[in-house]
């Protein structure tokens, strides 16, 4: 295995996904949810992501071609999707007052959209992913590249999975004022993806 493309997959995708810094993020859009709910949209947004970033390694440069779609428009649509969920945080409007905080569906929606997608396998994750894949040259670079991308999501994983303990240490009024200030850096990521999106649209003019 190609140590060298290993370590730099695993460092660049681990500041891509951030595993500790979405903890906040993941407490805040499950606090409704039980702790085994909570526990399943830990596993599924990650099998969530898994499949997206496999995906686009496998064709994600046919794919984007076919679409005729760039991927600074990509992540112009991702940073506009973040940028709904932060408000959400922000306003309060998803607090789970009147709502069934028991739902044993609530978990898939949440898992799937924002967290699996695009807040884990979103523009950043997908670009270096098909960057990493065309650098590869063999078994052992794609050996490289699928264990150190794998890592990451295992560390994510289980950054997620025992978000519970700090939502049972910060209780109800804690995890609101998490949920605003989750929101916050949430919209702050939203908007820098939609600047880094105009700013390379305007490039290719």
């Amino acid at each position: 295995m190609n140590t060298v493309l290993f370590v730099e997959v695993l460092v660049t995708m681990a500041v891509i996904m951030d595993p500790v810094g979405n903890v906040p993020i993941f407490a805040s859009v499950t606090r409704r949810l039980t702790p085994a709910a909570r526990n399943r949209a830990a596993a599924l947004a990650v099998v969530t992501a898994t499949f997206i970033i496999a995906i686009f390694a496998a064709a994600g440069q046919r794919i984007l071609a076919y679409l005729d779609v760039s991927l600074s428009a990509l992540q112009g649509a991702g940073g506009l999707l973040l940028l709904l969920v932060a408000l959400v945080l922000l306003t309060g409007s998803a607090d789970g007052e009147g709502n069934d905080a028991h739902d044993p569906d609530d978990h898939v929606a949440v898992a799937m959209v924002p967290l699996g997608t695009p807040l884990l396998a979103g523009p950043g994750a997908i670009v270096a992913t098909i960057v990493f894949v065309n650098r590869a040259d063999g078994v052992s670079d794609h050996v490289a590249v699928a264990g150190g991308a794998a890592l990451v999501l295992v560390a994510v994983f289980l950054a997620m999975r025992f978000a519970g303990l700090l939502m049972r240490v910060l209780r109800r009024s804690g995890v609101l004022l998490l949920s605003r200030v989750a929101g916050l850096l949430l919209a702050a990521i939203a908007v820098q993806m939609l600047a880094d999106a105009v700013i390379e649209f305007a490039r290719q003019v």
